[in-house]
């Protein structure tokens, strides 16, 4: 049996095929003007008999091809437990929000917490961020890890740090530099949200921004632990998906 799950974020829409329960394959792409058809498209060649869909635009896939739909919140703490079984903890960094999850010992949610309210803290913010320095986002991460001056971004706001980096630019400062205060930026404020949900053990790191190696040595020097990444981790939402439907 071939089952799909399918996670629209904001940015980005992810497909998870299971066969016979294990994966089998999957997909990430962007989700250009027509997430529908975008999504249609990465399922074809598999013709899934069951879809489930989380993220974003869950309730678009619903009304169009998706049997189920599943919260984002169950979906990430699934899929967190599909690569590492005993995971309580899962904190999620896409394109538009961050999020931390407590599951308990048996694998339902217990809790979470996110920041919702503004770019910050995302992977939309760092797109900006770097953008305004000329980096691409495969840049950004690599020359944040060459940064050392230790230089300040005061304000989360999308708009006012955006004006700091350039302002930091324009007085001579390094890019480098720059790049890391940004990134330790992001750090501190999805730290600061770990230590609110009063999280427990290890953390499972999921969503494009663990792909970032900057953020991911920052958030492990500052938690003092090694954070859990699985491979990729954009996909476990989708995976979590997938797994719902199969239930």
């Amino acid at each position: 049996m071939i089952i799909a799950g399918v996670d629209i974020g904001s940015r980005s829409i992810k497909t998870a095929i299971l066969k016979e329960g294990r994966l089998f394959d999957y997909r990430i792409a962007e989700c250009g003007f027509d997430p529908r058809w975008q999504s249609l498209e990465m399922l074809r060649e598999y013709q899934p008999e069951k879809i489930v869909s989380t993220g974003y635009g869950r309730h678009l896939a619903k009304r169009f091809f998706a049997d189920e739909i599943i919260t984002e919140i169950k979906a990430h703490a699934i899929g967190a437990r599909y690569f590492f079984p005993d995971c309580v903890t899962v904190i999620d960094v896409g394109g538009q929000d961050s999020k931390v999850i407590s599951i308990d010992t048996k694998g339902n949610v217990k809790n979470f917490l996110m920041n919702d309210k503004c770019a910050a803290g995302t992977g939309r913010f760092l797109e900006i961020m770097a953008a305004s320095l000329g980096f691409t986002m495969a840049e950004f991460g690599q020359a944040a890890l060459q940064g050392w001056h230790e230089i300040k971004i005061n304000s989360m706001c999308t708009v006012f740090a955006e004006s700091e980096v350039i302002s930091l630019k324009n007085q001579g400062v390094p890019p480098k530099d720059i790049a890391r205060a940004v990134h330790l930026s992001v750090v501190e404020r999805l730290v600061g949200l770990l230590h609110r949900a009063g999280y427990s053990g290890d953390v499972v790191f999921t969503g494009g921004v663990a792909n970032n190696p900057c953020i991911v040595a920052l958030m492990e020097d500052l938690l003092g632990s090694k954070l859990l990444i699985p491979y990729p981790p954009d996909i476990v939402g989708a995976i979590g998906a997938a797994l719902f439907a199969g239930n």
